[in-house]
């Protein structure tokens, strides 16, 4: 296989720069193959598309209830590629079933992202603020990882760090049925119908040219999982997410 092109930029001490996929061509690939397959699987209903720029960078926060997700949304999204912050353990595994999915993840423009270590999160704040700066569309999940009974767990302030730090609009957004037609442990989903459901932008995180408090990243987190738990109907657990998926 040829490698995707990628490109690193310098980091911070301690911190290890993500490859950043220029190509992503197996991206649209994918696109034309799986819509027409996972539209008549799932026949998504859609609501509030109009919420998502055309343009410029902005970050889809999404709840996280199944591997289908990642999938779902780029399906509804069809005019831009959205680049997922995925976990680095997707490029790492080895063997030739660990090479072939470290292809597929690159390929389709996914951006690992080291989760461990004193400087993980800092690690993902400066990924993403890379890519935003391209005005790329950016797509997080800020509970961390999938749930693993359904509720929306509590969310982590990388995403307020993020905006704050780039001033990218933040649009919350929520998959409806993905779990329990693929819960943890499903290696096929059920056909179902789902819903995909963008909410308004979320207002900035403090004013422009000052630097948010650890409290106002909170608070404006938690409002961020209030709109999400709105789209996605699911039970708000309070805790933070546990496991690894």
């Amino acid at each position: 296989m040829t490698e995707p092109r990628t490109e690193t930029t310098a980091t911070t001490p301690g911190v290890e720069a993500a490859p950043i996929v220029r190509s992503g061509y197996l991206y649209w690939v994918m696109k034309v193959v799986l819509t027409p397959v996972l539209t008549v699987a799932f026949r998504p209903h859609i609501e509030g598309l109009a919420n998502v720029p055309k343009r410029g960078p902005a970050l889809l926060a999404s709840n996280h209830t199944s591997y289908l997700d990642w999938m779902l949304l780029p399906l509804v999204v069809r005019t831009r590629r959205i680049s997922f912050l995925a976990k680095l353990e997707y490029f790492t595994r080895t063997g030739l079933r660990g090479r072939a999915q470290a292809y597929f993840f690159s390929a389709t423009g996914q951006v690992p992202v080291d989760r461990a270590g004193a400087h993980a999160s800092q690690g993902a704040l400066l990924t993403a603020t890379r890519l935003l700066r391209e005005g790329r569309l950016v797509g997080v999940f800020p509970e961390g990882t999938r749930t693993r009974d359904g509720r929306l767990n509590r969310g982590r302030t990388g995403v307020a760090r993020m905006a704050a730090d780039t001033g990218a609009p933040v649009i919350p957004c929520a998959t409806v049925g993905t779990y329990d037609i693929a819960p943890p442990g499903a290696l096929l989903p059920r056909p179902h119908k789902i819903k995909v459901r963008f909410g308004s932008p979320m207002p900035p995180v403090c004013q422009a040219g000052t630097i948010p408090t650890a409290e106002q990243l909170r608070d404006w987190t938690d409002e961020l999982m209030a709109r999400i738990q709105v789209l996605s109907e699911q039970e708000y657990s309070g805790v933070d997410a546990v496991g690894r998926t």
